[in-house]
């Protein structure tokens, strides 16, 4: 039977952004769910179809109109996503914002991207910071059961699209500065979504847990492929390893897509993964940071059965770009894949063919920065997006990340990529997770400063670890000095906060030179 009502889903459900909204059938099956410590809320395939065409005559109603965008502003739920779908039924442009960013960032992302309208969470409604110039806000629980005002379809328009209009605006983490916008189109999310087809007899009629945001690509692009592959999806409002490990085991999850902090700070649940059978997770996607070997063996760890695979992608470019070798080949460990079909990859200015700065061109990629022309015109030309992300490629034709272009700085004339010195670091058997960041210096123009995290009952030393570097690598990117730390600052992404590391590297540096040391 189950075989059966997946052939009838292949043969009318194309891969497109909703795609799975007009199925006609199979509409009573669970699809979305709040994860509740008292009571799992779920939404049935009929269900989302109604509040999505809810949304989109909600949001007609209130005089928007195609093209139109609107924020959503909250934590993960079903409605979210609804919201965000509802959004794109009606041709209009949904912009996931993270809420975490400081407020006065918000109220300049809100006006960056043109919204007219908002949703947002009754947390975030409380908080000013949510409109800044008296932007209409509708308040997800106050809306009714579906985060709806009215889910009436009478009348309900929508227009036709032109497959280079906007799905979404998703906003970078701003890590370099000011976030900036990332227009996306419907055509480019469905190509992505298609590449991942082969996953279906996966995940079909499964649970998938997501915790990552979904202001972030990891978890949206996640979220509606798994919905397009007919899994069900369980948020849970944010990441916390407890409750995550907790869902996980509950739901019997075949697959799931993590951050590589995220399985460092589950790693500290000793007592609680004994406890949890985590054995149902048979495929292990990690992306949106880069993986070591130390954090591969915590994987293999708490997922005994399955297979790690290291993904890569940006919020520019998606994360449809590598895969599986063409010939068959195993994939190394720590390699993020062979190019795929329809993708075009090069790799510029490095000392060889094989190393550099990877550049990628796909129906997914960007077509430039919301009102930035200026670095729209340094990262694209003729289609080709400049990553950033410096690559390096195998005899067998796999890629391996190097190291961010602008991450690497020269220390004494030698050039230094923060993730290899990272790497040497968590070689250490003590040592549970290492950043590595550089500060400014006289001499030398910058030396490499090191945040560690022991392992429990460790008994690390800074003179531990920097000799341990030395011993290693090469002398002149070993870490100057270092921090032993419980824990490593985690950005709204669940990525490694570097730029609180660099304040907190910086402010001891003033210190001792105020202290004359």
């Amino acid at each position: 039977m189950i075989a059966k009502r997946r052939t009838e889903r292949q043969a009318t459900s194309p891969p497109s952004l909703c795609g799975f909204l007009a199925a006609p059938g199979d509409t009573g099956r669970n699809a979305l769910c709040a994860i509740d410590p008292q009571a799992d809320r779920w939404m049935t395939l009929g269900d989302l179809q109604h509040g999505v065409r809810g949304v989109a005559r909600y949001l007609q109603d209130q005089n928007l109109s195609a093209g139109d965008r609107v924020a959503v502003i909250a934590d993960n739920s079903p409605e979210y996503l609804t919201i965000c779908l509802g959004a794109a039924w009606a041709g209009m442009v949904a912009v996931p914002i993270n809420h975490r960013l400081p407020a006065s960032t918000i109220k300049e992302v809100l006006t960056d991207a043109g919204c007219s309208y908002q949703f947002a969470d009754r947390q975030r409604f409380r908080d000013s910071f949510v409109s800044p110039s008296r932007l209409r806000t509708c308040v997800i629980e106050d809306a009714g059961p579906l985060g709806l005002a009215r889910a009436k379809e009478t009348g309900l328009t929508r227009p036709a699209l032109p497959v280079a209009d906007e799905a979404f605006v998703l906003y970078t983490s701003g890590s370099s500065g000011l976030p900036k916008g990332v227009p996306l189109s419907h055509t480019g999310f469905a190509w992505a979504i298609s590449k991942y087809a082969s996953l279906r007899t996966l995940v079909e009629d499964e649970t998938v847990v997501i915790a990552a945001p979904l202001f972030h690509m990891n978890a949206l692009f996640s979220s509606l492929l798994m919905l397009q592959l007919g899994a069900r999806v369980a948020f849970l409002p944010r990441f916390e390893a407890q409750s995550y490990i907790q869902a996980v085991s509950k739901h019997r999850c075949p697959m799931l897509t993590v951050i590589p902090t995220m399985i460092a700070l589950m790693a500290k649940e000793t007592k609680l993964l004994a406890a949890c059978d985590l054995s149902s997770v048979k495929v292990l996607l990690t992306g949106s940071a880069p993986l070591s070997e130390k954090t591969l063996d915590i994987a293999k760890l708490i997922f005994p059965c399955a297979q790690i695979m290291n993904t890569w992608g940006t919020t520019e470019s998606g994360p449809a770009c590598f895969g599986a070798h063409p010939s068959g080949l195993p994939r190394p460990a720590l390699s993020v894949g062979y190019p795929i079909p329809d993708v075009g990859v090069r790799l510029a200015g490095g000392g060889s063919s094989d190393e550099g700065v990877l550049h990628v061109r796909t129906p997914a990629v960007m077509r430039g920065y919301l009102n930035r022309p200026t670095e729209t015109a340094s990262k694209l030309k003729d289609g080709w997006y400049d990553t950033g992300d410096i690559m390096r490629r195998d005899a067998d034709g796999f890629y391996y990340f190097v190291g961010r272009a602008d991450d690497m700085f020269v220390c004494a004339g030698e050039n230094i990529y923060p993730s290899e010195v990272e790497q040497r670091i968590e070689a250490h058997p003590e040592v549970a997770q290492a950043a590595v960041v550089p500060v400014p210096d006289d001499i030398k123009g910058a030396v490499p400063v090191a945040f560690v995290v022991p392992k429990p009952d460790a008994s690390l030393s800074e003179d531990i670890i920097r000799n341990f570097a030395l011993k290693n690598g090469p002398a002149y990117a070993h870490p100057r000095r270092v921090f032993l730390v419980r824990e490593l600052p985690l950005a709204g992404t669940n990525k490694i906060d570097r730029k609180a590391l660099v304040l907190m590297a910086g402010a001891d540096a003033r210190t001792k030179q105020r202290m004359g040391e």
